[in-house]
Protein backbone atom coordinates (compact mmCIF):
# COMPACT_ATOMS: atom_id res chain seq x y z
CA UNK A 1 0.00 0.00 0.00
CA UNK A 2 2.90 2.25 0.78
CA UNK A 3 3.73 2.66 -3.15
CA UNK A 4 -0.13 3.12 -4.06
CA UNK A 5 -0.10 5.62 -1.28
CA UNK A 6 2.76 7.43 -2.28
CA UNK A 7 0.69 8.29 -6.34
CA UNK A 8 -1.29 10.58 -3.84
CA UNK A 9 0.38 12.31 -0.99
CA UNK A 10 1.53 15.67 -0.72
CA UNK A 11 -0.52 16.98 -3.92
CA UNK A 12 -3.66 17.78 -5.00
CA UNK A 13 -5.96 16.10 -7.31
CA UNK A 14 -8.54 17.24 -9.74
CA UNK A 15 -11.83 15.56 -10.09
CA UNK A 16 -14.53 14.25 -8.46
CA UNK A 17 -14.46 14.01 -4.25
CA UNK A 18 -16.29 10.51 -4.37
CA UNK A 19 -15.01 9.68 -7.59
CA UNK A 20 -11.10 9.74 -6.12
CA UNK A 21 -11.85 8.97 -2.83
CA UNK A 22 -13.20 5.74 -3.81
CA UNK A 23 -9.71 4.95 -5.63
CA UNK A 24 -7.85 5.92 -2.08
CA UNK A 25 -6.15 2.66 -0.07
CA UNK A 26 -8.17 1.12 2.43
CA UNK A 27 -7.48 3.20 5.86
CA UNK A 28 -4.73 5.69 4.61
CA UNK A 29 -6.53 8.23 6.29
CA UNK A 30 -6.16 9.50 9.91
CA UNK A 31 -8.82 12.41 9.22
CA UNK A 32 -10.51 14.63 6.61
CA UNK A 33 -11.02 18.15 7.28
CA UNK A 34 -13.67 20.03 4.55
CA UNK A 35 -15.87 23.18 4.34
CA UNK A 36 -17.69 22.11 1.29
CA UNK A 37 -19.29 24.02 -0.82
CA UNK A 38 -22.24 25.44 1.02
CA UNK A 39 -25.83 25.07 -0.64
CA UNK A 40 -26.52 27.47 -3.29
CA UNK A 41 -24.03 29.63 -2.33
CA UNK A 42 -21.60 29.68 -5.02
CA UNK A 43 -21.66 28.95 -8.44
CA UNK A 44 -18.11 27.64 -9.05
CA UNK A 45 -18.71 26.76 -12.67
CA UNK A 46 -17.94 22.70 -12.92
CA UNK A 47 -20.27 19.99 -13.72
CA UNK A 48 -19.39 17.66 -11.01
CA UNK A 49 -19.65 20.53 -8.34
CA UNK A 50 -21.67 20.41 -5.32
CA UNK A 51 -24.20 22.67 -4.12
CA UNK A 52 -26.05 23.84 -6.90
CA UNK A 53 -28.87 21.10 -6.13
CA UNK A 54 -32.64 22.27 -6.30
CA UNK A 55 -33.72 21.34 -2.95
CA UNK A 56 -32.05 20.65 0.12
CA UNK A 57 -32.56 17.12 0.70
CA UNK A 58 -30.56 16.34 -2.71
CA UNK A 59 -27.70 18.41 -1.46
CA UNK A 60 -27.61 16.35 1.91
CA UNK A 61 -27.81 13.05 0.41
CA UNK A 62 -24.73 13.66 -2.03
CA UNK A 63 -22.71 15.56 0.69
CA UNK A 64 -23.57 11.88 2.63
CA UNK A 65 -22.48 10.15 -0.23
CA UNK A 66 -19.16 11.72 -0.63
CA UNK A 67 -18.24 10.67 2.62
CA UNK A 68 -19.48 7.20 2.63
CA UNK A 69 -17.25 6.87 -0.32
CA UNK A 70 -14.38 8.11 1.46
CA UNK A 71 -15.28 6.02 4.90
CA UNK A 72 -13.16 2.97 3.73
CA UNK A 73 -9.90 4.92 3.43
CA UNK A 74 -10.49 5.95 6.64
CA UNK A 75 -8.80 4.25 9.15
CA UNK A 76 -10.43 2.71 12.42
CA UNK A 77 -9.78 5.24 14.48
CA UNK A 78 -10.25 8.38 11.89
CA UNK A 79 -12.42 11.25 12.52
CA UNK A 80 -14.03 14.08 9.75
CA UNK A 81 -14.79 17.30 10.52
CA UNK A 82 -17.17 19.31 8.40
CA UNK A 83 -17.33 23.00 8.43
CA UNK A 84 -20.93 24.39 7.22
CA UNK A 85 -22.95 27.79 7.30
CA UNK A 86 -26.46 28.11 6.95
CA UNK A 87 -29.31 29.38 4.33
CA UNK A 88 -32.28 31.91 4.40
CA UNK A 89 -34.68 30.73 1.36
CA UNK A 90 -37.86 32.70 1.43
CA UNK A 91 -37.17 34.10 4.88
CA UNK A 92 -36.78 30.80 6.37
CA UNK A 93 -33.45 29.68 7.43
CA UNK A 94 -33.20 26.08 6.72
CA UNK A 95 -31.11 24.79 9.29
CA UNK A 96 -28.43 22.75 6.87
CA UNK A 97 -25.91 22.46 9.11
CA UNK A 98 -27.81 20.01 11.40
CA UNK A 99 -29.81 18.10 8.14
CA UNK A 100 -26.39 17.36 6.89
CA UNK A 101 -25.40 16.41 10.70
CA UNK A 102 -28.23 14.02 10.88
CA UNK A 103 -28.09 12.27 8.01
CA UNK A 104 -24.35 11.62 8.69
CA UNK A 105 -25.82 9.89 12.36
CA UNK A 106 -28.17 8.15 10.30
CA UNK A 107 -25.72 6.81 7.77
CA UNK A 108 -23.70 5.40 10.64
CA UNK A 109 -21.51 7.71 11.97
CA UNK A 110 -21.15 8.71 15.31
CA UNK A 111 -21.42 12.37 15.88
CA UNK A 112 -19.10 13.21 18.92
CA UNK A 113 -19.37 17.40 19.17
CA UNK A 114 -21.07 20.08 17.34
CA UNK A 115 -18.62 23.45 17.93
CA UNK A 116 -19.84 27.18 17.16
CA UNK A 117 -17.25 28.56 14.77
CA UNK A 118 -17.57 32.38 16.30
CA UNK A 119 -16.37 34.85 13.08
CA UNK A 120 -15.53 38.20 15.22
CA UNK A 121 -14.92 40.10 11.62
CA UNK A 122 -18.11 38.83 10.26
CA UNK A 123 -19.41 40.93 7.20
CA UNK A 124 -22.24 43.37 8.05
CA UNK A 125 -25.75 42.56 7.38
CA UNK A 126 -28.14 45.19 6.29
CA UNK A 127 -30.97 42.79 8.10
CA UNK A 128 -33.24 44.33 10.52
CA UNK A 129 -36.03 41.62 11.36
CA UNK A 130 -33.47 38.85 12.65
CA UNK A 131 -29.77 39.30 14.56
CA UNK A 132 -26.76 39.23 12.23
CA UNK A 133 -25.41 35.51 11.58
CA UNK A 134 -21.63 35.72 12.58
CA UNK A 135 -21.42 31.89 13.56
CA UNK A 136 -21.34 28.35 11.56
CA UNK A 137 -21.20 24.61 12.83
CA UNK A 138 -18.36 22.63 12.87
CA UNK A 139 -18.83 18.73 13.16
CA UNK A 140 -16.59 16.39 14.47
CA UNK A 141 -17.54 12.79 13.50
CA UNK A 142 -15.85 9.40 14.43
CA UNK A 143 -15.72 5.93 12.17
CA UNK A 144 -15.51 4.34 15.83
CA UNK A 145 -16.20 4.89 19.50
CA UNK A 146 -12.14 4.19 19.88
CA UNK A 147 -11.37 7.12 18.04
CA UNK A 148 -7.66 9.32 18.11
CA UNK A 149 -8.21 12.83 19.71
CA UNK A 150 -5.34 14.25 21.26
CA UNK A 151 -6.96 16.51 23.83
CA UNK A 152 -3.61 17.80 25.30
CA UNK A 153 -2.67 19.63 22.33
CA UNK A 154 -5.72 22.01 22.19
CA UNK A 155 -5.94 22.91 25.59
CA UNK A 156 -7.01 26.46 26.69
CA UNK A 157 -5.99 28.52 29.73
CA UNK A 158 -7.59 27.76 32.55
CA UNK A 159 -10.47 30.95 33.66
CA UNK A 160 -11.07 30.01 37.56
CA UNK A 161 -8.90 32.33 39.93
CA UNK A 162 -8.28 34.17 36.69
CA UNK A 163 -9.09 37.95 36.09
CA UNK A 164 -11.32 36.34 33.47
CA UNK A 165 -13.32 34.24 36.42
CA UNK A 166 -16.96 34.57 36.53
CA UNK A 167 -17.14 32.42 39.78
CA UNK A 168 -19.55 32.88 41.89
CA UNK A 169 -16.68 34.44 45.20
CA UNK A 170 -13.60 34.55 42.53
CA UNK A 171 -10.30 33.89 43.74
CA UNK A 172 -11.45 33.49 47.33
CA UNK A 173 -12.05 30.01 47.21
CA UNK A 174 -8.69 29.02 46.93
CA UNK A 175 -7.13 27.50 49.67
CA UNK A 176 -10.13 27.19 51.93
CA UNK A 177 -11.04 23.70 53.08
CA UNK A 178 -14.38 23.37 52.53
CA UNK A 179 -14.83 26.86 50.30
CA UNK A 180 -15.83 25.28 47.17
CA UNK A 181 -18.69 26.30 45.21
CA UNK A 182 -21.91 23.75 44.34
CA UNK A 183 -20.89 21.35 46.40
CA UNK A 184 -23.36 18.40 45.76
CA UNK A 185 -21.72 18.97 41.55
CA UNK A 186 -18.07 18.55 42.94
CA UNK A 187 -18.77 15.86 46.27
CA UNK A 188 -16.88 13.87 44.53
CA UNK A 189 -13.50 15.96 44.66
CA UNK A 190 -11.25 15.70 47.68
CA UNK A 191 -8.86 17.99 46.37
CA UNK A 192 -11.82 21.06 45.51
CA UNK A 193 -12.61 20.77 49.37
CA UNK A 194 -10.05 20.41 50.45
CA UNK A 195 -9.18 23.41 49.11
CA UNK A 196 -6.43 22.03 46.44
CA UNK A 197 -8.07 23.02 43.23
CA UNK A 198 -4.59 23.49 41.93
CA UNK A 199 -4.43 19.88 41.67
CA UNK A 200 -7.93 19.24 40.34
CA UNK A 201 -6.53 21.57 37.24
CA UNK A 202 -4.87 20.13 34.28
CA UNK A 203 -1.29 21.57 34.01
CA UNK A 204 -1.60 22.02 30.33
CA UNK A 205 -5.23 24.32 30.89
CA UNK A 206 -8.72 23.50 30.51
CA UNK A 207 -10.35 20.87 27.92
CA UNK A 208 -11.11 22.59 24.76
CA UNK A 209 -14.41 24.33 24.95
CA UNK A 210 -17.00 24.43 21.76
CA UNK A 211 -17.13 27.74 21.47
CA UNK A 212 -14.32 28.95 18.63
CA UNK A 213 -13.66 32.36 18.33
CA UNK A 214 -11.37 32.43 14.97
CA UNK A 215 -11.41 35.79 12.64
CA UNK A 216 -11.82 35.16 8.87
CA UNK A 217 -8.86 34.72 6.49
CA UNK A 218 -8.08 36.10 2.67
CA UNK A 219 -5.88 34.77 0.51
CA UNK A 220 -5.33 37.24 -2.52
CA UNK A 221 -5.16 35.16 -5.03
CA UNK A 222 -8.99 33.65 -4.07
CA UNK A 223 -12.04 35.62 -4.64
CA UNK A 224 -13.67 34.36 -1.55
CA UNK A 225 -13.10 33.84 1.86
CA UNK A 226 -10.61 30.99 2.90
CA UNK A 227 -11.05 28.43 5.47
CA UNK A 228 -8.75 29.82 8.66
CA UNK A 229 -6.06 28.72 9.51
CA UNK A 230 -6.43 28.27 13.12
CA UNK A 231 -9.54 26.45 12.82
CA UNK A 232 -8.04 23.89 10.42
CA UNK A 233 -5.06 23.75 13.09
CA UNK A 234 -6.99 23.05 15.99
CA UNK A 235 -8.97 20.05 13.98
CA UNK A 236 -5.43 18.71 12.79
CA UNK A 237 -3.29 19.00 15.80
CA UNK A 238 -6.75 17.23 17.89
CA UNK A 239 -7.41 14.06 15.69
CA UNK A 240 -3.99 13.74 13.57
CA UNK A 241 -1.29 11.87 15.01
CA UNK A 242 2.70 13.43 14.01
CA UNK A 243 3.61 12.37 10.41
CA UNK A 244 -0.32 11.15 9.76
CA UNK A 245 -2.57 11.99 6.56
CA UNK A 246 -5.13 14.56 6.15
CA UNK A 247 -7.66 14.66 3.37
CA UNK A 248 -9.45 18.03 2.06
CA UNK A 249 -12.03 16.68 -0.41
CA UNK A 250 -13.10 19.87 -1.19
CA UNK A 251 -9.28 21.74 -0.61
CA UNK A 252 -10.80 25.14 -2.68
CA UNK A 253 -7.58 27.04 -1.68
CA UNK A 254 -5.75 24.66 -0.01
CA UNK A 255 -5.54 25.92 3.38
CA UNK A 256 -5.64 22.27 4.89
CA UNK A 257 -2.60 21.57 2.72
CA UNK A 258 -0.91 24.36 4.02
CA UNK A 259 -1.32 23.59 7.77
CA UNK A 260 -1.13 20.52 7.44
CA UNK A 261 2.34 20.59 5.56
CA UNK A 262 3.72 23.19 8.44
CA UNK A 263 3.03 21.04 11.12
CA UNK A 264 4.18 17.68 9.80
CA UNK A 265 1.29 16.00 8.52
CA UNK A 266 0.68 14.73 5.02
CA UNK A 267 -1.67 15.74 2.81
CA UNK A 268 -4.16 14.53 -0.02
CA UNK A 269 -6.25 17.49 -1.95
CA UNK A 270 -9.07 17.17 -3.63
CA UNK A 271 -11.26 19.66 -5.61
CA UNK A 272 -13.33 19.41 -8.85
CA UNK A 273 -12.33 22.81 -10.07
CA UNK A 274 -8.36 22.82 -11.81
CA UNK A 275 -8.09 26.67 -11.26
CA UNK A 276 -8.20 25.95 -7.69
CA UNK A 277 -6.26 22.92 -7.91
CA UNK A 278 -3.83 25.07 -9.48
CA UNK A 279 -4.49 28.02 -6.96
CA UNK A 280 -3.66 25.54 -4.19
CA UNK A 281 -0.07 24.25 -5.83
CA UNK A 282 0.80 28.30 -5.91
CA UNK A 283 0.25 28.74 -2.93
CA UNK A 284 2.39 25.39 -1.12
CA UNK A 285 5.30 26.32 -3.75
CA UNK A 286 4.86 30.43 -2.39
CA UNK A 287 4.86 29.40 1.16
CA UNK A 288 7.21 26.18 1.56
CA UNK A 289 10.30 26.80 -1.23
CA UNK A 290 12.01 24.30 0.33
CA UNK A 291 8.99 21.68 -0.86
CA UNK A 292 7.42 22.35 -4.43
CA UNK A 293 5.00 20.51 -5.10
CA UNK A 294 4.36 18.46 -8.34
CA UNK A 295 1.41 19.64 -11.20
CA UNK A 296 -2.12 19.05 -10.23
CA UNK A 297 -3.51 16.05 -12.65
CA UNK A 298 -7.22 15.72 -13.87
CA UNK A 299 -8.25 12.35 -12.66
CA UNK A 300 -11.66 12.49 -12.95
CA UNK A 301 -14.20 9.53 -13.96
Amino acid sequence: MATELANWLDRMHCGDAAALGAKLPSGCLDTIITSPPYFQQRDYADPRQLGQEAEPAEYVRRLVNVFAALQPALGPRGTVWVVLGDKYIGSQLLGMPWRFALAMQDAGWLLRSDVIWHKPNAMPSPVKNRPTTDHEYVFLFAKSPDYFFDADSIREPHVTFSEQSRMRGGRNHFGKRGGTPEKGKNAGSQNLHDGRWDQAFHPLGRNKRTVWSIPLSKFREAHFAVFPEKLVETCLQATCPAQGVVLDPFSGAGTTAVVAQRLGRRFIGFDCNPEYCQMAEQRLAQRFLDFPQPPATDESE
